[in-house]
């Protein structure tokens, strides 16, 4: 395969350190359980892997030239990403209540407990849900990855490859996130502190998905 791996590399390493809707999904969920944040993490790199097949097929292609399927994209995933905030500032007035309340309202992010397999559904598909709506993934696929490709062998094929390294680098990059972000865990069960996180959180998944539909 002929292409040009080192400013590959670069361009992937730059594009996952850039905090994105991704970025936020995953660090959230794990701060919220290791496992809700390892299931993000590959729900959104199995967004990426729907680009990159789309990209394969030629439906990316259409998507990125008609202005209706590619703003009904843009906007589903903002007004998810509205969403999400929304439920986190909602969690955030749940943990200012009393402090007997506060404390049975941490409890699941503080506790192993049971549930692994509904913050595992939960997780995944936030970050599934996150990818497969953001039209600049597959643009990536369509405009970027190409630049990498040289002649010699088939493009699709290269440009399949290298969609297969971005994505576990992803996963990589993700679950070093995921370990970092769990050590935070401990902390955030002080409630004044969960509050704050929630809202935090909370507003800057609002302001992503506003400036998300408002772009051009």
């Amino acid at each position: 395969m002929s292409v040009d791996l080192v400013g590959f590399l670069g361009v992937v390493l730059l594009a996952y350190v850039v905090p994105g809707p991704d970025f936020l999904v995953v660090l959230r969920s794990a701060t919220e359980h290791p496992t809700k944040g390892r299931a993000a993490a590959l729900g959104a790199q199995s967004g990426l892997c729907v680009h990159m097949l789309a990209a394969a097929v030629g439906l990316s292609v259409v998507a990125a030239r008609s202005p209706v399927i590619y703003d009904a994209i843009r906007l589903g995933g903002a007004g998810y990403l509205v969403y999400l905030g929304v439920r986190a500032v909602l969690a955030a007035r749940r943990t200012a209540r009393p402090r007997g309340a506060q404390r049975q309202a941490i409890a699941p992010v503080v506790t192993g407990g049971s549930g692994s397999g509904s913050r595992w559904r939960s997780g995944f598909r936030q970050g599934l849900l996150t990818n497969v709506l953001n039209p600049k993934a597959a643009l990536f696929f369509l405009s970027v990855l190409p630049q990498f490709v040289h002649g010699g062998g088939s493009p699709a094929r290269q440009i399949f490859l290298l969609g297969i390294l971005d994505v576990l680098i992803g996963v990589a990059y993700w679950f070093g996130l995921v370990a970092v972000a769990a050590r935070l865990r401990a902390l955030l069960a002080r409630p004044a502190i969960r509050h704050r996180w929630e809202l935090t959180t909370g507003w800057l998944f609002i302001a992503v998905g506003v400036g998300v539909a408002v772009a051009a």
